[in-house]
């Protein structure tokens, strides 16, 4: 009888174990973020707090104008503005002390088209880092522009802006402050911001500053083309450089979900705690199966032994 009572302890162990683990893994399972987060003590009277800056020294060398040369005349714009730079930098150009475009480096060199103003034109380039440090002005081209066709056509168009680059987080809108001048409204305008979507049409009835604005899918460095129209057909055109920094949004979904507080991934665990419930009581039924058939078997065997000896 004692060994009997032992088989069956040692026969409800698998289950009870398995059992035991399914539900633990049932309870435990939860999402990421509902784990309590060390809390972050207030400072105390009379503290100090350190703040450290990562610095860089800004770019040593300037960048080298190569196209147009210097002296050059030219009735059609906008023109190519080509050189030699630094890998990986933003490269400014500047017409007459103006903002009139940006390109990213690359391979050591930098091409982009830009508009001209009537008469003499001062062309200069200023590369900058991520910190937004600039390089010294690289060297000055001159060149004339004298559109012959602007006594039919009417008022020169112009399109700048303060910034040669904006950034945005992927998923969020990234805005920008353009400057339109010169004219006749109303004005059209042709956006291609470098993601593949095609071009972006938007009107604007009065010269003065226009605000656009993406909101990119992806992470990524994007070259965006703006080319703005008059209601004479007077054209002016304008190329940046657009950050958009974060993980790519895609459609990758199912695998987690944003719990919308810092942007942390929350993982959801549930599936396997889900499955290993459902699996819990076939395991156990399965294991008072074996139970009994081994008690039978064992059984058995000691009657057939008994009877043996009886005989005996």
């Amino acid at each position: 009888m004692t060994q009997n009572k032992r088989l069956i302890s040692a026969w409800w162990v698998l289950p009870a174990t398995v059992g035991v683990y399914l539900l633990a893994l049932f309870v435990w399972a939860q999402p990421a973020s509902a784990i309590n987060q060390l809390p972050t003590p207030d400072p105390k009277p009379g503290s100090y707090g350190l703040a450290a800056t990562k610095t860089q020294e800004p770019p040593q060398q300037a960048a080298t104008i190569t196209t147009p040369g210097s002296g050059a005349s030219y009735s059609t714009s906008p023109i190519r503005v080509a050189g030699v730079c630094q890998a990986d930098l933003l490269v400014q150009v500047y017409n007459n002390g103006v903002m009139v475009g940006s390109v990213m480096c690359e391979n050591g060199s930098f091409s982009l088209e830009v508009s001209l103003f009537t008469g003499t034109n001062e062309i200069t380039a200023i590369m900058y880092d991520d910190l937004e440090q600039p390089s010294p002005t690289s060297n000055i081209v001159t060149v004339n522009y004298n559109n012959t066709n602007f006594a039919a056509l009417g008022e020169l168009v112009t399109l700048t802006s303060s910034y040669g680059r904006r950034a945005a987080v992927t998923g969020a809108p990234l805005t920008w402050p353009l400057q339109l001048t010169g004219g006749t409204g109303p004005y059209a305008f042709s956006i291609d911001w470098g993601d593949g979507s095609g071009s972006e049409l938007k009107s604007q009835s009065l010269a003065g500053v226009v605000d656009i604005a993406r909101t990119y899918k992806k992470a990524g460095i994007y070259k965006v083309n703006v080319r703005v129209t008059d209601a004479n057909g007077v054209s002016a055109f304008l190329q940046v450089v657009a950050v958009s920094s974060g993980k790519v949004d895609g459609s990758a979904t199912g695998a987690g979900t944003t719990d919308g507080v810092g942007g942390e991934k929350v993982i959801w665990v549930w599936a396997p705690a889900a499955i290993g419930l459902a699996l819990l009581i076939p395991t156990f039924w399965l294991g008072r199966q074996s139970q009994i058939v081994s008690l039978r078997n064992k059984m058995l065997k000691e009657h057939e032994k008994l009877a043996a000896e009886d005989k005996a």
